[in-house]
């Protein structure tokens, strides 16, 4: 029998009324692998609620005991990562062993730099800023945040909103993706003998179930990583009644080749940078722009990156990437590579791999102009376009020319090149020699419709306090 999962509100799991469900399929295989509820808005009421009380006592608490709340948060995530894998593979068709390498275990040390960071948040120094009265700053938690995860990594997601909203005092209703819940409900259950029931909570359901939370007069900020559609429908919403939005949103990330880059290293970086976890990632490697004098080698070398670089079954040890998240966005994939303009050459893959399961085969396509849909539009699938500069200039005007402005990369042994490049280019994270590593301490999050707002580091910690200016007379 197909379980039926429940929503976990005010410390326990409960089994919602809504008679409206949503099926959880396996891409891997199509097969039905559990219903979710769409909760009702009494049901996201209740979790609003239950945060609201639990937040009366969490708001209070001391840096160091939340601190020892995620570290032992990071512990359990370590404990149980096989069942998180597990839970998670289900809904996404990911590669198992990177699920748990790169994602999981990963989680567990993000949620340990939060429980330091914890610590760390300071004002600006006591003192008389005008005679006869001392000033001082203080830094609060918001209250109740309303946070919406995605479908492509749904676990580290969670937890690089949950990290730093309890390091900071708040409380939490997050609303994970409606294709992949269940790696988020192992996190709610690891949190039950941690966390005071209520401060965190979990409400299942589509798109519909995600505004509901939004809008809620009850929360103070709300959090979401998704498409650039959802997160201006978020902000406006957010808007109505003054919440503070955080928003990380697409990217169309290019990868700049100089002619004294090397070449190999470059593609085999990119190309990886391109297709790992199907390049269903915001910062993947999706446009290369190659310098002229490199440009036949580095395609070739594209090329033959992306025969080696396939996707397989969840427990393919040789496979490099797993299947595309669901029909929909499978279907777009397919849709945006069956539209390519007649000019443009798919120099590797660009089919569908098999009649089971939603695989794509890893994709280079050369000839492409810049105002082309595929150059200008996020297509969040194992694919790669490739562009040809002749002057530092024209790569700059290339690599900017999208509406995104995540990240990006430089490829070249020119330091003053780089330093010119990064500092040029338009992204909130710009890469040199290499593309897609990330460590808790550096900040991620972006420019242009790439929203705003940041995840990781003290900065994402700070994103989920408000500053209040205390002065009193002598």
């Amino acid at each position: 029998m197909t379980p039926r999962l429940a929503n976990y509100i005010d410390g326990a799991f409960v089994d919602s009324v809504s008679t409206e469900t949503l099926n959880i399929v396996n891409p891997a295989d199509e097969s039905v692998v559990a219903i979710s509820p769409i909760s009702t808005d009494d049901e996201v009421s209740a979790a609003v609620a239950a945060a609201r009380r639990a937040f009366v006592s969490w708001g209070k608490t001391t840096p160091s005991h939340r601190q020892s709340a995620l570290l032992k948060l990071a512990d359990a995530i370590e404990d149980r990562a096989d069942e998180i894998v597990a839970a998670q593979v289900r809904n996404t068709g990911q590669l198992a062993a990177m699920v748990k390498t790169e994602e999981v275990l990963v989680s567990a040390d993000q949620v340990r730099f939060f429980a330091g960071a914890a610590r760390t948040l300071e004002g600006r120094a006591a003192g008389e800023y005008m005679e006869g009265f001392t000033s001082y700053v203080r830094r609060e938690p918001i209250g109740v945040v309303g946070q919406v995860t995605p479908w492509n990594y749904p676990f580290m997601m969670a937890i690089w909103k949950i990290a730093p909203a309890l390091a900071a005092g708040n409380t939490i209703v997050l609303k994970p993706s409606d294709t992949t819940p269940e790696s988020t409900l192992v996190l709610a259950d690891l949190t039950r003998d941690i966390l005071p029931a209520g401060v965190f909570n979990v409400v299942l359901g589509n798109g519909r179930t995600g505004a509901a939370v939004v809008e809620s007069p009850g929360i103070g900020l709300v959090s979401i990583t998704g498409s650039v559609r959802a997160g201006i429908a978020v902000a406006t919403s957010a808007a109505k009644d003054l919440k503070r939005p955080h928003l990380e949103l697409g990217g169309k990330a290019p990868a700049v080749v100089f002619g004294d880059a090397d070449v190999a290293a470059a593609a085999e970086g990119i190309a990886q940078a391109a297709f790992f976890n199907g390049g269903q990632d915001c910062t993947a490697a999706t446009r290369a722009i190659v310098h002229e004098s490199v440009y036949d080698g580095v395609v070739s070398a594209l090329v033959d990156q992306a025969a080696k670089l396939r996707p397989g079954a969840p427990d393919d040890a040789d496979a490099f990437y797993g299947a595309l998240n669901n029909v929909h966005h499978f279907t777009a994939v397919m849709d945006k590579l069956a539209a390519l303009p007649g000019h443009a050459t798919v120099a590797a893959g660009g089919h569908r791999i098999g009649d089971r399961g939603f695989y794509v085969a890893p994709t280079v396509i050369t000839d492409v102009a810049q105002d082309d849909p595929i150059v200008q539009e996020e297509t969040f699938g194992p694919v790669l376009t490739v562009q040809r500069f002749t002057t530092e200039d024209e790569a700059i005007e290339l690599a900017n020319g999208v509406d995104y402005g995540l990240a990006a990369s430089v490829w070249t042994s020119d330091h003053s090149t780089s330093l010119r490049m990064t500092a040029a280019i338009d992204a909130g994270c710009v890469w040199v020699n290499c593309h897609i590593p990330l460590v808790a301490e550096m900040p991620h999050g972006g420019f242009k419709r790439s929203g705003y707002g940041k995840d990781l580091s003290v900065y994402g910690l700070e994103d989920y306090t408000r500053i209040k200016h205390v002065m009193s007379a002598h």
